[in-house]
């Protein structure tokens, strides 16, 4: 009767990401971001050098500067803040574990809680509870307080590395068209691949997060193209 009940509300709850797909997903998250992070901070740099000279080789060495330096800084500021995450839900843990030993029957009670905001009635959740509590009392609380799945946290080297290289790999966009296009055909060119960039990073976005792919496409772009005309601007203040 009741891994029946179980099973049905199983089927009847919206299905949630595993722990597992949570970690993917993060560090398809930090790779997404960071490639977008690359795309306009490069662009950026570019843009305002170029106004100020035509000397391709300091075009060049701004614009690989701050590619390097954009992708240590995305990976450095990942790394922390999924370090911190993690410390968070290992921390959560270690009190669930001291409440199991010190205070065991509220622990039951907060499984209980959770089946009957369900719906399931209180005589049927606390057998449920007692069943889930008697086999795995660690993993049930965590799971059912927290939403945590036990001994799977968020990898903060996988963010990192992650952010890391994607913020490379986008820079490369905007500094290959700047430097190695045709002079006379250089900031058309730059142009397009920044909006091309940045529109496919707001086509992943939109598929990572389940959001609207047009919407965020479209203000990407307008956020591109925003970019590229503050910093223009702002070499042509400084020629």
């Amino acid at each position: 009767m009741v891994n029946s009940v179980i099973n049905e509300l199983k089927a009847r709850k919206p299905k949630k990401s595993s722990q597992t797909m949570e970690e993917r997903a993060n560090t398809l998250r930090a790779g997404v971001l960071g490639s977008n992070d690359g795309i306009l901070t490069v662009v950026g740099v570019l843009f305002s050098v170029a106004v100020a000279t035509t000397n391709q080789f300091t075009i060049f060495i701004a614009g690989l500067s701050d590619l390097l330096a954009c992708a240590f800084s995305m990976a450095s500021g990942e790394y922390a803040s999924v370090s911190t995450q993690k410390d968070t839900e290992e921390a959560v843990v270690r009190t669930e574990e001291r409440l199991l030993k010190t205070n065991y029957a509220d622990e039951v009670e907060a499984v209980v809680n959770h089946y009957t905001n369900l719906g399931v009635s209180r005589d049927t959740a606390e057998k449920i509870a007692n069943n889930l509590m008697a086999k795995k009392p660690l993993e049930t609380v965590v799971s059912v307080k927290y939403d945590l799945k036990l001994n799977h946290y968020m990898n903060p080297w996988s963010a990192a590395f992650s952010s890391l290289f994607s913020a490379s790999a986008g820079g490369i966009f905007p500094l290959a068209a700047m430097t190695l296009s045709p002079v006379a055909y250089q900031w058309p060119i730059t142009i397009l691949a920044v909006c091309a960039s940045v529109a496919l990073t707001g086509f992943l976005s939109a598929k990572l997060g389940d959001g609207l792919t047009k919407t965020a496409i479209i203000r990407n772009v307008i956020v591109g193209i925003l970019t590229m005309i503050i910093h223009y601007s702002v070499g042509i203040l400084l020629k």
